[in-house]
């Protein structure tokens, strides 16, 4: 009669449990070890009760109760008996008890090591992890282990900055080890960069899906034309063009209080603050002086456009990636009091060049009148007409302008509509197109209106 009733179970349940796997507790964010002791009660209360007695909907109470790795999606033959039954579930449960039990009292009696070892870490030019990313990587899990009656908490030294929560976007604390195909890009990126003379060519096509991060810095260097192909001369490049940037501090940086630059010198102060103030490293004293020089040699040197708001913006990535050749991990915390005088004045200097290099691509946008952003407006409005008509069409039916929107776009080329992660990996295919940041970026802002339509043609209030 049992077996029957066992039987008439199974079929009205429809799922039957998989093989036995390690309890989820024993390896992620514990069991609460109260609940255990809670379930080997109710369990045993539970054998008691003649089969017939249970509801057809308890294997699936018990999988929801006890938050494990059973796999409830297996299909099997539906013969089993009672005894089987019953033998599994009391066995099972006492022994995953026994067992997340014993686990938790061995990782009490361990000394707690993620405090010392966090706060043991040297600078030695590195990054200053977090405490949560420190744990991450050290401990693989095991810190929530530790604390079985707690919520995880959220990052304690880290602010919350709304879409910028990482700078560096791959290959960074916290993140999964690098797969094979990631691991072959970055060794084809090495043997690139090494070779004798390197083949731009390839190196664009290689770039245009995305740089590894432990490559980028160079790898833009070279893609922005500031440093050369062949090994031998980069060394001594760098080395002249820092001394070049320096040479022009000395000469121009103290006419900023001088008349007749005071105006440029005094906008450009305004502006640097409001440069990313949700990320912390911009927003340190000494950060804020080197964009500031940046800032006003490029000014004087191009006398033509001069500083105009929106070519602040355009710094931050390429100081971010310079930054990163001495930073193993996140930078938005980073104290810049760490490096040497030597590193800051290398990612300074070439901050400044590699914007040069891009500025001179796009200067009209920013000469009187800002011609070239004019010229763009119109060209996407163009694009946009003949790719999507129906959006087009929804602009002029209720008098949106694209300059309206796409000023800003053309002007800070997309980075106040994107987190600087997402922006840096856009450079990457922006510095691999011959004319990524003057012709491509159009086709982006274009891909940008296609994607969000329905949007756009859900709204009628555009204000």
């Amino acid at each position: 009669m049992a077996g029957d009733n066992s039987k008439q179970f199974w079929k009205r349940s429809a799922k039957l449990p998989g093989s036995i796997q390690p309890v989820y507790g024993a390896q992620h964010p514990p069991l609460d070890p109260r609940l255990t002791k809670n379930f080997i009660k109710e369990r045993s209360k539970v054998n008691a009760v003649p089969l017939k007695n249970k509801k057809a909907s308890s294997f699936h109470e018990f999988a929801r109760n006890t938050s494990d790795a059973w796999d409830i999606g297996d299909d099997e033959d539906e013969d089993f008996s009672t005894s089987s039954f019953q033998t599994l579930n009391s066995k099972v449960a006492l022994a995953t008890a026994a067992q997340v039990l014993e686990n938790h009292s061995k990782l009490r009696m361990k000394p707690e090591r993620s405090q010392s070892t966090a706060a043991d870490i040297t600078t030695n030019f590195k990054v200053i992890k977090s405490s949560s990313d420190a744990q991450l990587s050290r401990n693989s899990g095991d810190t929530c282990l530790r604390n079985p009656l707690h919520k995880q908490q959220s990052l304690p030294l880290r602010p919350i900055i709304p879409l910028v929560a990482r700078i560096s976007d791959q290959n960074a604390s916290g993140a999964p080890p690098m797969t094979v195909r990631e691991k072959t890009r970055l060794e084809k990126f090495r043997q690139l960069l090494s070779s004798h003379n390197t083949d731009l060519d390839e190196l664009r096509k290689c770039s245009w899906p995305g740089v590894p991060r432990e490559v980028r810095p160079v790898t833009w260097r070279l893609l922005s034309g500031y440093l050369p192909a062949n090994t031998e001369r980069r060394k001594m490049t760098l080395q002249r063009k820092r001394e070049e940037y320096f040479g022009f501090i000395e000469q121009y940086y103290d006419s900023r209080n001088e008349e007749h630059h005071q105006d440029t010198y005094r906008q450009i102060h305004i502006d640097i603050p409001r440069t990313n103030p949700l990320i912390p490293l911009f927003q340190q004293p000494l950060v804020q002086e080197i964009f500031e020089r940046i800032l006003f040699i490029w000014a004087i040197r191009h006398p033509a456009s001069g500083y105009v708001q929106g070519i602040n913006d355009l710094v931050t990535p390429f100081f971010v990636v310079f930054l990163s050749e001495y930073v193993e991990e996140d930078v938005e915390n980073f104290d810049v009091t760490n490096l040497s005088q030597d590193m800051l004045r290398s990612i300074e200097a070439d901050s400044f060049w590699c914007m040069s290099k891009l500025l001179d691509g796009i200067q009209d946008n920013y000469t009187f009148a800002q011609p070239g952003i004019q010229k763009k407006v119109q060209a996407l409005e163009e694009l946009v007409s003949r790719i999507d008509e129906q959006v087009h069409n929804h602009f002029r039916r209720y008098e949106v302008e694209y300059l309206q929107f796409a000023f800003r776009w053309m002007n800070n080329l997309l980075m106040r509509e994107l987190p600087l992660r997402c922006t840096i990996r856009l450079w990457d295919t922006y510095q691999s197109e011959p004319e990524g940041f003057s012709h491509f970026h159009l086709y982006v802002c274009a891909a940008f209106l296609i994607k969000w339509r329905k949007e756009i043609l859900d709204e009628e209030d555009f204000q």
